[in-house]
């Protein structure tokens, strides 16, 4: 594909634009912002990666999974603000994630342990459970505001903390894995992954291309239990002070 092939498809682009302009939905800014910053962000990213991937330089390697989890630890942060410590503790889950899925899969010589395998592997892991955070998160933050009560009522009674937050996490955890679950019920029925379309359009063999696949969507559960429950656990001490009185969510 070329430049000018790729111009083409700003088509897409622009009917969006203009349904949003017809139905008055005020969303050209943020369409027009978007489109920028993903066609910025993503060119610089290629020839950074083009680099990287000729240099095959540990160090450079390292230095790229270090920015995603930078990246994705800032992003998800901001949906568990009113929890003491979330930036470092996300951060601590991402790279458990990345330690775990990448030393299975190197340990094992599963895959290369090359730039052209680690990075984009990576990328999708860190990026899964960056989504993942959010989801729990959301959902934590949502479930503890709404059942303040029966928690304060529960460590009332005599609760610890655990038992009092117990049901809001389980909850969470559970809200925040049925999606990844549920994809992967009718993956290659109704959809055919990123991943796998993209090897088939650049030539692979389509078994070849379902196999790796098959090792990300694996490895995807790992990280969806991983980021929840990791979150989860690190996350409820902070919510409850010395005297196990629960704190108020800013």
């Amino acid at each position: 594909m070329t430049f000018t092939t790729l111009s083409l498809t700003l088509i897409f682009v622009f009917i969006p634009l203009l349904l949003s302009k017809t139905l008055n939905l005020g969303l050209e800014k943020d369409t027009i912002i978007a489109t920028i910053r993903s066609i910025i962000q993503l060119l610089a990213v290629g020839y950074i990666l083009k680099f990287v991937f000729d240099a095959q330089s540990f160090l450079y390697i390292f230095l790229m999974v270090a920015l995603m989890i930078v990246v994705a630890t800032l992003n998800a942060r901001k949906k568990g603000e009113g929890i003491q410590g979330i930036t470092w503790k996300i951060a601590l889950t991402l790279v458990v994630i990345e330690a775990v899925t990448q030393g299975v899969l190197l340990g094992f010589h599963i895959v290369p342990a090359t730039a052209q395998y680690i990075i984009p592997i990576s990328g999708m892991l860190i990026g899964n459970s960056m989504v993942l955070s959010i989801l729990f998160l959301n959902r934590f933050t949502a479930e503890i505001t709404n059942r303040h009560d029966e928690i304060e009522l529960i460590l009332s009674l005599g609760g610890t903390p655990k038992q009092a937050i117990h049901r809001q996490l389980i909850n969470a955890v559970k809200a925040s894995m049925i999606p990844t679950i549920e994809s992967q019920k009718t993956i290659g029925l109704v959809q055919l992954p990123g991943m796998m379309s993209g090897q088939i359009i650049g030539g692979a063999d389509p078994i070849q291309a379902v196999q790796f696949q098959l090792l990300i969507i694996f490895a995807l559960l790992t990280t969806a239990t991983l980021s929840s429950i990791m979150i989860g656990f690190l996350s409820y001490p902070a919510l409850f002070n010395k005297r196990m009185q629960i704190l108020e969510m800013k």
